[in-house]
């Protein structure tokens, strides 16, 4: 086969080498537009899984590697004048032009014909003369722009700016990274040792500070003195190099994240940065380079026709890079908003910054650095105000005005909808006692509704008659005799969303029959097949508005420990606050401010008749998954803020279920990061939900200050006793459970020493 690589990177000459290991007989050329030794980055991460890829390939190819290679094993982050180290992290970095002068060494050995210095202009004549045309010309592929159409790539142009520096410093004890605040904001770095003189040294921050600095219109001398200045106490006297040819605009970069939807053309097919990207902040791009180089070697000798191994190729490897993409940019936001971290105490800014990318988690931190994290998750209980305790985080007790919870954990609300006349029966008193004899810190009840006329289905609950009182009396009254659990109450209104059927007939369908009037905030039907709703009046607002009060005074008399308001998913309150469901043109629409009026009326109104050493919360949907047409993360922060300036206590963030336009974006632990963003740049305690389903998920959010508390729905609905069960598969003997059940504790706590399934993943 006569094959030409475009690119001189690793990409193309490890393609190169493996596709002449695999038969000699192929006639390789490799044409890179640069001189042998030119390279634009100084070091190059592997891990030992790619080492070991690498070695099964290429044995010779390898040993050569692996002799230049320099290791380390630790993390350091110098945050706030301090020094924090986690170890067992396993790195190895090789210079990039030692790498390129290895990998052009073993392509020569094997017969591969490179041409340096050569332009590639008509790549139409290449394809004609050639059986194969391996695009492996980078991030800015030519290749790739020229035939566009075909490879429909999408570039994510990220929103920091970097510049890819060397030094002589010595960091060869850990992988560094460094923040610094400066007189126009903070720059970072990531540092780290690739042979036994030099480092790379990446000095990144966000694009208004590299403008306040004025980076842009310096000299390459300029810019590289002012870095020092930066860095000084961390270089130990040693300079910055660049070994770009000028750093006036265009070494200075913004990351591009791309991901091409197709991988081939006719005859080319794209390798490395030119199909994928993943940030540097992870160290995985030669990674995904090298053995994606492997994959399209096997495949295009495997297969009959270059047809069949494009397509092999590309599922092959998509899903990896997909994986790895994901995680990259997990890691690329964190970095792009980490002054929202930096006011955490370098231990948990620490814990924040190993677990930024979501491959590293809190247990696979312990088989990493058991001391370390030993050391942290004590932290995490000094600051619960559990001094010498050692727990995991879930286990922290919590306190909100005058209510303390024994943990983090809290059983999300989940509608039953088996009320009968809005009146909970022996169904909803075994579902709720079982859970909050369950180990669970904070125990809610399901949204339970003001009015007859506010339920969402026949089925659901509510607090509008003194025989629903008693019967959450009932509830209450066993919950706080029999267990240490909290409860609380979460009140809403269905309305536009309300009249339909039971949650498993069929989901927001209008009733068949027997269907009452709706209100909204605009007469804007849920979907096409609902009732338009009556657009709210005054009059309307004060009735609704003093059935919240009375169903509030009820939940008080009932002996509940908190309640919320529900202000999210389309329900009533919040079809004020979504402008996807708020049209309106008086002083309830429009501006934020005004969407927000009658929600805060109603939540003031609550907050006066709810007892003042009682904590009151609001769920809100931070997104309404609609783009620029609807709520975002920014406007989801004010409106946190609204309402705590209003008296609430903690932020209940949810997202989405607000428009049938919706168009969420499904994950594990998907919702956390509008949690993450509420608490960390306003300081409002909030508390996470959304596919959290692991004792892992829950350490990790609140290790990381990503949330206050943690609700967990469907795992709930599995198994009533999550807590105790996860406890004991932690090891952790210090979680009560209930004194009739110490024989299954018992059992549990042995099965789970002798590495026995009990039911929950740690």
């Amino acid at each position: 086969m006569k094959v030409v690589c475009l690119g001189g990177g690793p990409a193309g000459l490890y393609f190169a080498i493996s596709m002449k290991l695999r038969d000699p007989g192929h006639e390789v050329t490799v044409l890179e537009r640069n001189r042998p030794d030119d390279t634009f980055g100084w070091g190059v991460v592997l891990s030992d899984e790619t080492l070991q890829n690498l070695g099964r390939n290429d044995p010779r190819s390898a040993e050569m590697i692996h002799a230049h290679f320099a290791y380390w094993d630790d993390v350091a982050v110098h945050h706030k004048g301090v020094r924090t180290v986690s170890t067992g992290h396993g790195f190895c970095g090789i210079g990039r032009r030692k790498l390129l002068e290895l990998l052009q060494e073993r392509a020569r050995e094997l017969g591969v014909d490179l041409r340096f210095e050569t332009e590639v202009d008509d790549i139409e004549h290449l394809m004609a003369e050639n059986d194969l045309v391996v695009a492996a010309d980078g991030i800015n592929s030519r290749t790739r722009h020229r035939f566009e159409e075909s490879f429909r790539p999408e570039i994510d142009r990220r929103a920091c700016k970097f510049v890819w520096l060397g030094t002589h410093a010595k960091f060869d004890d850990a992988f560094t990274f460094v923040f610094e605040e400066t007189e126009h904001g903070w720059v970072w770095a990531h540092a780290y040792q690739f042979d036994d003189d030099t480092a790379t040294f990446i000095v990144e921050c966000s694009e208004d500070t590299w403008r306040r600095w004025g980076f842009g219109e310096m000299t390459q001398d300029e810019s590289i003195a002012a870095c020092e200045r930066i860095f000084a106490r961390h270089l130990g006297g040693h300079p910055m190099m660049s070994n770009a040819k000028h750093l006036r605009g265009s070494a200075w970069l913004n990351f591009n994240r791309v991901l091409c939807e197709k991988w081939h053309h006719e005859n080319v097919v794209l390798l490395g940065d030119a199909s994928a990207t993943a940030h540097f902040s992870i160290g995985s791009g030669t990674k995904l380079a090298l053995e994606s180089a492997i994959a399209l070697a096997d495949f295009v000798n495997a297969e009959p026709n270059l047809e069949g191994a494009f397509r092999k190729y590309q599922e092959d490897r998509r899903l990896d890079v997909l994986r790895l993409q994901s995680a990259a940019r997990n890691s690329t936001e964190w970095f792009e908003d980490v002054e929202r971290y930096l006011h955490l105490d370098p231990v948990q800014f620490t814990y924040s910054l190993l677990t930024r990318s979501q491959r590293i988690s809190h247990e696979n931190l312990r088989l990493r650095d058991a001391a370390w994290l030993r050391e942290a998750e004590e932290w995490f209980q000094a600051q619960a105000g559990a001094n010498g305790v050692h727990r995991a985080p879930m286990f922290a007790p919590f306190t909100l005005r005058d209510m303390r919870l024994k943990n983090r954990v809290v059983v999300s609300p989940m509608a039953q909808y088996k009320a009968v006349d809005g009146c909970p029966t022996d169904w909803h008193f075994a579902h709720y006692a079982e859970r909050a004899k369950g180990g669970a810190g904070l125990v809610y009840v399901e949204m339970t509704c003001v009015s007859p006329e506010g339920r969402i289905t026949p089925g659901c609950p509510g607090l509008y008659d003194p025989s629903h009182e008693a019967a959450w009396a009932r509830l209450v009254d066993f919950v706080h005799a029999e267990t240490d659990a909290k409860l609380c109450m979460q009140i809403g209104h269905a309305g536009r969303k309300g009249s339909t059927q039971l949650g498993w007939h069929e989901m927001d369908a209008p009733l068949e029959s027997g269907n009452w009037p709706l209100l909204s905030a605009s007469a804007i039907p849920w979907s096409g097949r609902n009732q338009v709703p009556k657009a709210m009046d005054r009059a309307d607002m004060d009735m609704v508005k003093g059935q919240f009060v009375a169903a509030t005074e009820m939940a008080e008399r009932a002996g509940f420990d908190m309640i919320e308001l529900h202000a999210a998913h389309g329900y009533l309150i919040s079809s004020f606050i979504s402008p996807l469901s708020n049209i309106r043109e008086d002083d309830y629409g429009g501006s934020l401010e005004n969407r927000m009026r009658y929600p805060l009326e109603v939540f003031a109104a609550m907050r006066a008749a709810w007892p003042g050493d009682k904590p009151m919360s609001v769920r809100i949907s931070a997104t309404d998954w609609a783009g620029d047409r609807g709520i975002d993360g920014e406007e989801a922060v004010e409106i946190a803020q609204m309402f705590r300036d209003a008296g609430v206590d903690i932020v209940d963030v949810s997202a989405g279920q607000t428009s049938v336009e919706a168009r969420p974006v499904y994950g594990r632990m998907f919702q956390t990061p509008f949690s993450d963003r509420i608490r960390n740049e306003r300081g409002i305690p909030t508390m996470a939900v959304g596919n959290i389903y692991e004792p892992d998920h829950v350490n990790s959010i609140l290790m990381a200050g990503r949330a206050d508390l943690v609700c967990l729905a469907r795992p709930h609905l599995a198994d009533p006793y999550w807590t105790l069960h996860a406890a004991a598969a932690l090891g952790d003997e210090d979680t009560a459970w209930p004194d009739p059940y110490l024989p299954g504790r018992d059992q549990i706590r042995r099965l789970a020493q002798r590495g026995e399934g009990i039911g929950i993943r740690v």
